[in-house]
């Protein structure tokens, strides 16, 4: 399942996604954001039915998205984004 996490507004969508069915709940991201946008928790709010940890971006970052991973967007020569690259089963997607 694709979790989708952001907003959309006159400027553009600003959405991380982040594919359930991959994440195995590892923490890499979270340890990789300098804008501690993700958390790992126990139970995924949008499928009861999963036991495992997943990753998610925390609820006072939703909003805030376009912001918070503004310092790490790729420019021009920039690498990718340190959560998309600590990421190693490739569950974590930025729309921007």
């Amino acid at each position: 399942m694709l979790a989708s996490y952001g907003y959309g507004d006159g400027s553009g969508d600003y959405f991380i996604t982040i594919d359930t069915d991959k994440c195995d709940g590892c923490g890499e991201c979270v340890s990789a954001c300098p804008a501690h946008v993700f958390v790992v928790v126990d139970e995924d709010p949008n499928d009861p039915l999963r036991e495992e940890p997943v990753a998610m971006v925390a609820a006072g970052k939703r909003k805030k998205i376009k912001y918070e991973c503004g310092p790490c967007k790729p420019a021009s020569g920039r690498p990718t984004l340190p959560c998309v690259e600590a990421c190693k089963a490739e569950a974590i997607s930025h729309s921007w």
